[in-house]
């Protein structure tokens, strides 16, 4: 992948005053507690119910802890959506950007050029709650969250220029300690993510410029044409703070849903690290299925991963590919049933507990569980249900 150039402090504040700016109607001495949005919403609207406001107004407006319900249709957006450093909710009470229920709003950005600067829906704010929002045809990111203690839960990314959902500092000037940290990714599905290069498109990205904590949680990334997860590192930036992956499902990236593929693309299932950083991961009850590369990479992270109770199959080279560095693996499965590929390779602490690929012993009796078509669902709680032939087996 290549590394993208971070929007400038100044652009950034000018983003953030003219969010903090009061829109025509709207009232600049008292902030809201719940307003509404629709697509036919007015920045001059009361945001209630019946004559509801925009997303932009209504980000402007919203008290600390309070609701904006946004109502299900499309938006046709052409500029960025911000919530700017500063807005933020509390650690007892976030504030709620929240679809409406039982509707599902689809902020769509087709208008936006492919450009580093073009993102779909910026957090840029801390302790915020997104719930049900589908964000798709981003210039860049459809999601960039550059806050801190934000919970993303039950979106979707999708047809964005750039990763779908991407964790990385707001600006340039960032320090590192304000790179946004303990984010929680929640129940949430990127796909069909693919810029002009093939190689920046991820489905989930916490890399570059990310800080500590930040957690993907019962996510499914699919068909991108980059990876499924990248969390890569370079030397110009150092290390990112350890991220958790767990209970999650990566497959078909590297080959978008219509078929198409772009050589460039690295087509990992899960890509760990960079330039020979070491980096602590967690890597836990996660499944790769038919990637274009590898299903689970260490990407030259020459740390100390855990890498637990994983299942990797039929990716098109190796299912574990881990040269070097101090990694523990545990109770983690490897199985081929129709695409030929090489034989996994784990430097680190390996025992018996694990079941590894390779050419000579063939799948092990774990592999017995996931052998039939792949399907998955998410469960009216959020968690994750994988199923192979009909059967739900979660590692």
């Amino acid at each position: 992948m290549k590394s993208k150039t971070p929007l400038s402090l100044a652009a950034c504040a000018a983003l953030a005053i003219g969010a903090a700016l009061a829109l025509p109607g709207a009232t600049a001495t008292a902030a809201d507690s719940t307003l509404y949005v629709a697509p036919n919403g007015s920045d001059s609207a009361a945001g209630t119910e019946s004559a509801p406001t925009t997303l932009t107004s209504a980000i402007s407006r919203i008290a600390p802890g309070g609701t904006i319900y946004v109502r299900g249709g499309t938006y046709n957006l052409s500029s960025t959506v911000t919530i700017p450093a500063g807005n933020n909710g509390t650690s007892s009470a976030r504030t709620n950007l929240t679809a409406y229920q039982g509707e599902k709003p689809v902020l769509n950005f087709s208008a936006q050029a492919e450009d580093s600067a073009n993102r779909g829906l910026a957090v840029d704010g801390n302790y915020w709650h997104v719930y049900g929002l589908a964000v798709e045809h981003a210039g860049d990111n459809g999601i960039f969250v550059g806050g801190s203690n934000n919970v993303i839960e039950r979106v979707e990314t999708a047809f964005n220029h750039d990763s779908g959902l991407q964790i990385s500092r707001i600006s340039s000037d960032t320090p590192d300690s304000q790179w946004p940290a303990n984010n929680l990714i929640l129940s949430s599905e990127s796909h069909d993510n693919a810029d002009s290069d093939g190689e920046d498109a991820d489905g989930f990205a916490s890399k570059l410029t990310s800080g500590n904590g930040n957690v993907f949680r019962y996510d499914v990334s699919h068909n991108n044409i980059d990876d499924g997860w990248d969390l890569y590192t370079k030397t110009d930036t150092g290390p990112i703070g350890p991220v958790t992956i767990e209970h999650s499902l990566s497959y078909g990236n590297g080959t978008l849903s219509n078929g198409q593929q772009n050589d460039s693309g690295d087509r990992n299932g899960y890509k760990l690290g960079g330039d020979d950083i070491k980096v602590n991961h967690v890597i836990q009850h996660d499944i790769a299925v038919d990637n274009g590369h590898h299903g689970f990479t260490y990407n030259s992270n020459p740390g100390s991963m855990t890498i637990s109770n994983n299942v990797s199959i039929d990716n098109a080279e190796r299912n574990f590919s881990f040269d070097a560095g101090t990694s523990v693996f545990k109770s983690n499965v490897s199985c081929r049933f129709s695409v030929d590929g090489s034989n996994d390779k784990t430097i680190g602490t390996v025992d018996s507990s694990n079941q590894f690929w390779n050419e000579d012993t063939g799948n092990g009796s774990g592999c017995s569980s996931y052998s039939g078509t792949l399907g998955w669902s998410f469960a009216s709680d959020g968690t994750l249900n994988v199923t192979f032939g009909g059967k739900v087996v979660n590692p």
